[in-house]
């Protein structure tokens, strides 16, 4: 099954763009996701195992390391543009 996730990160420290930067980082280096920012969030699509599994290590690891809080809606298929009704484009 597909899913798309939109993530907003919330880094509660002053070098909070380094901090947003690292963590699309590191989700754009697994294979098999698709990855789109815009200045507020960032849009996640791929298979759902391999997209939670992903989710759940960067996550892990933005916890570790700073004081943050992470926003994520989740829907089940492919939710980019291309695939919207031509009314919605």
């Amino acid at each position: 099954m597909q899913l798309t996730v939109e993530i907003s990160l919330y880094p509660l420290t002053e070098n909070f763009e380094q901090v947003v930067i690292d963590y699309i980082g590191e989700i754009k280096k697994t294979p098999g996701i698709k990855v789109e920012v815009n200045g507020l969030s960032t849009q996640v699509f791929g298979e759902y195992e391999l997209v939670m599994k992903t989710l759940a290590s960067v996550n892990k690891s933005a916890f570790e390391k700073n004081k943050c809080v992470v926003l994520m809606k989740m829907a089940a298929g492919e939710k980019t543009v291309e695939n919207l009704p031509e009314a919605l484009k």
